[in-house]
C-alpha cells in the first residue's frame, strides 16, 4: 500500500466489544492498546434516552484522549420513526459525534418486499436530512438480515435513496472467503462513500477468532484500502472472550501490516492507566 494510503488510516474501537465494561473501562483498554478513537454505542454506554449517560461519556473520551469516531445507533429504517431519528441525531451531538451508524431494515434483501423497502428507502432518506442540518454524517451497517448485506445490495439502496449525506461502513460478511469480501469492498471504494471498516475475525462463520487468524483478509483489505488513497477510521470489534488483551494484540497486528503509520498515535499507556470515497 501507499504511504499515504496507511497514514490515512486512524485505529480506534467499537465499544460495543466491551459491553460489560464501564464507560471508563472501555477508554482503558482502547489507551492499553495505543488506538485514537472510539465509536461508541447507544446500546450500553451512551444511550439516547439518556443524555446525562451520554455527556459522561464524552468526558470519559476527552479525559483520556480519544476522539469520539462516531455514534453506534440502533436505529432501524423502516422500523424506528423519526422521532427516534431526532433523539439520535441529537444525542450525537452531544456526544460529538461526527458519524451515526444506523440500519437499514430488519429483513434482507431478498426477503424484502416493495412496500417494505419504500419504508427504509424514505426512512433512511429522512435520517439523512435531519442529520445534515446538524452536520452529522449518517452510515449504514453493511450487514446481514438488512438492505445492505452485500455490495450490490447496498449499493442499489444508496442510488434509491439519493442522499448525499448517507455513506456506507464495511465489514467482512460471515461465511465470504477473503477475495470476496475484498472485492466487495473494493466496489463499495469504487462506487459509494466508505465512512469507516469495522475490523474482525469471524470464520467459518461468526466464531470469533484473534485478528491475525485472517492475516491475509486484512493485509488485502490494507492494500485495497491504500489503493484508493481512502482515509478514515479503522474500528476494531468482536475479540475472542471480550478479552482486553486480545484487543491490544489486534492493535499490534494491525498496526504491523499498516507498516505504523497514523494508527499509532501519541500515547500509549499499559493496562490499568488512564491518563464513494470518503
Amino acid at each position: 500500500m501507499t504511504r499515504a494510503g496507511a497514514d490515512a488510516l486512524r485505529l480506534g474501537l467499537c465499544s460495543v466489544t466491551f459491553r460489560a465494561l464501564t464507560s471508563a473501562s472501555v477508554a482503558r483498554a482502547a489507551r492499553a492498546a495505543g488506538l485514537a478513537a472510539v465509536e461508541w454505542g447507544a446500546d450500553h454506554h451512551a444511550p439516547a434516552s439518556d443524555l446525562d449517560a451520554v455527556r459522561a461519556t464524552r468526558k470519559v473520551s476527552e479525559d483520556a484522549g480519544l476522539a469520539v469516531a462516531s455514534y453506534g445507533s440502533y436505529w432501524r429504517a423502516g422500523v424506528d420513526d423519526l422521532t427516534a431519528a431526532e433523539a439520535v441525531v441529537h444525542a450525537a451531538r452531544e456526544l460529538g459525534a461526527p458519524r451515526v451508524r444506523v440500519w437499514a431494515g430488519a429483513s434482507g434483501t431478498d426477503d424484502t418486499d416493495g412496500a417494505t423497502r419504500a419504508r427504509v428507502v424514505d426512512g433512511l432518506r429522512e435520517f439523512a436530512e435531519l442529520a445534515a442540518a446538524h452536520s452529522v454524517v449518517v452510515g449504514t451497517e453493511f450487514h446481514g438480515n438488512t438492505l445492505t448485506d452485500s455490495a450490490d445490495a447496498t449499493l442499489r439502496l444508496l442510488d434509491d435513496v439519493g442522499h448525499p449525506n448517507l455513506q456506507t461502513y464495511w465489514q467482512p460478511r460471515p461465511g465470504d472467503p477473503d477475495d470476496v469480501a475484498v472485492a466487495g469492498l473494493g466496489r463499495l471504494l469504487d462506487e459509494a462513500s466508505v465512512c469507516g471498516v469495522h475490523a474482525f475475525s469471524w470464520w467459518p462463520t461468526t466464531e470469533r477468532l484473534p485478528l491475525d487468524a485472517r492475516a491475509t483478509l486484512w493485509q488485502n483489505v490494507i492494500g485495497v484500502l491504500g489503493d484508493r488513497d481512502w482515509s478514515g477510521d479503522v474500528l476494531l470489534e468482536f475479540v475472542p472472550d471480550d478479552d482486553p488483551a486480545q484487543l491490544v494484540a489486534s492493535a499490534d497486528s494491525w498496526r504491523t501490516w499498516a507498516g505504523g503509520a497514523r494508527c499509532e498515535p501519541a500515547h500509549r499507556v499499559r493496562p490499568g492507566r488512564l491518563g464513494r470515497r470518503g
